[in-house]
C-alpha cells in the first residue's frame, strides 16, 4: 500500500495526503476527513513517511538504489560500482528490484524515504515519474540510470541505446544479410524503444525491403526468446541473422540456435554482454555496454549533488551518455547462404 493508492482512493493528489498526515493548513475539513477515512480503510501506516516529509533533510549517510533486477548481471555490475563509490564517502547503499512494475517503483521510493535516505538512484519503469515532485522532500537529489524518466527532470546516466542498436544492425547488413529478425523487450520500456528505433533506422539506411525483416516485441525472458527463435527458424523464409536487444534475450537465442544446430549458420549480434559469451563456439558478437562506468558516473553525480545541493547551479539536469562498443567474436560475422541473402 502506497501514498499513491491513498490519494487515488480519496480522489486527491499525493501532496494533499501529505498535508493531511502532517496536519498542515490549507486543507478543507471535508477533504481531510475523506483522506483520513481512506487511510483507516486501507490500513496504511503513514507515520514514518510523514516524519520523513516533515523533517529538514539531515544527512543519514545512505542512498536508495532501484535497479531493474538485482540478479541481472548488468544491474549487479552497476550496483557494485555504486557501492564502491559510496564506500569512499562512508555511505551505505540500500538496493531494491523494480521488476518492471510501476506500483513497485512507487512503493520502493516510499520505502527508501521512510529510511530517510540522502538521495535516490533510480531505474524507472513504464509510466510517469511525476509522483516524485510531490513525494520527495526538498533537496533530495535523484539520478536516473539506464532509462530516461517521464514527466520528471533529473540527471540521467545511460548508454547510447539508439546508436548501439544501429551499429549492431549495420554490422549484420554490411555482411549481406537482409532477412534479419530483431527481438525486443517490453514495448513500454524506454531502452527497448530506443534500441528498436536504432534497429529500424539501420534497416532504413540500407534501404532494405521491410517485408524481409521481422520485429518481435514484448519478449521478456530467455525461455520466451528461445521459443520465438525456434518459431522463426521453422518458418518458410527464416531469418539469416538475428539482432537481440538485451542479454536475457540473447541467452534464449543462443540456446535455440544450439538446440537446432544452427549456431554456425545464423548470424547473431546481441546488445549487452552475456556470461561466457566469449567462450562459446562461435563467440557471441555483442554491443558492449559499460555498466561499471554507468554506476560510477551515477554515484559520482549523486555525491556532487549532495555536496552542492544548496547551490542554484546544481538545478540543471544533465544527460550523461556512456558510449558502447562493437565486440567482434564470430557470431555476428557469419555470412548469409552463398555469401548473400537468399530473398
Amino acid at each position: 500500500m502506497t501514498i499513491r493508492d491513498v490519494a487515488r482512493e480519496a480522489g486527491v493528489g499525493i501532496k494533499t495526503v501529505s498535508r493531511v498526515i502532517n496536519n498542515e493548513p490549507n486543507v478543507a475539513p471535508a477533504t481531510g476527513e475523506r483522506v483520513r477515512a481512506v487511510i483507516a480503510q486501507l490500513q496504511w501506516e503513514p507515520d514514518s513517511l510523514a516524519s520523513n516529509l516533515r523533517r529538514a533533510h539531515a544527512r543519514t549517510k545512505s542512498i536508495g538504489l532501484l535497479l531493474g533486477s538485482v540478479d541481472n548481471p548488468f544491474a549487479a555490475t552497476i550496483h557494485r560500482a555504486i557501492e564502491d563509490v559510496a564506500a569512499q564517502h562512508g555511505v551505505a547503499v540500500l538496493a531494491s528490484s523494480l521488476d518492471e512494475d510501476p506500483v513497485r517503483e512507487v512503493s520502493a521510493v516510499e520505502n527508501f524515504l521512510r529510511r530517510k535516505v540522502d538521495g535516490l538512484i533510480l531505474t524507472c519503469s513504464t509510466g510517469s515519474q511525476a509522483y516524485l515532485s510531490e513525494l520527495l522532500p526538498e533537496k533530495v537529489p535523484v539520478v536516473f540510470i539506464d532509462r530516461e524518466p517521464s514527466d520528471y527532470i533529473a540527471d540521467v546516466v545511460r548508454s547510447d541505446n539508439f546508436g548501439g542498436a544501429a551499429m549492431g544492425t549495420r554490422h549484420l547488413l554490411s555482411r549481406g544479410h537482409r532477412r534479419i529478425a530483431g527481438i525486443f523487450d517490453k514495448t513500454g520500456i524506454w531502452t527497448a524503444q530506443q534500441r528498436k528505433a536504432g534497429f529500424l533506422s539501420a534497416i532504413d539506411e540500407f534501404e532494405v525491403d521491410e517485408s524481409l525483416c521481422t520485429v518481435v516485441d514484448d519478449v521478456t525472458t530467455s525461455s520466451a526468446a528461445e521459443a520465438v527463435v525456434q518459431n522463426l527458424l521453422s518458418s518458410p523464409r527464416p531469418p539469416t541473422a538475428i539482432f537481440s536487444s538485451q542479454n536475457l534475450i540473447t541467452v534464449g537465442v543462443v540456446r535455440a540456435l544450439r538446440k537446432l544446430g544452427r549456431q554456425h549458420e545464423v548470424a547473431l549480434v546481441g546488445f549487452d554482454e552475456i556470461e561466457l559469451g566469449d567462450l562459446l563456439d562461435p563467440g557471441i558478437t555483442v554491443i558492449a555496454q559499460h555498466p561499471a562506468r554507468i554506476g560510477t558516473i551515477a554515484a559520482e553525480r549523486m555525491f556532487q549533488r549532495l555536496e552542492n545541493r544548496a547551490s542554484e547551479s546544481t538545478h540543471e539536469a544533465a544527460d550523461l551518455v556512456s558510449q558502447v562498443d562493437l565486440v567482434i567474436r564470430g557470431s555476428g560475422e557469419i555470412a548469409p547462404p552463398s555469401g548473400r541473402d537468399v530473398q
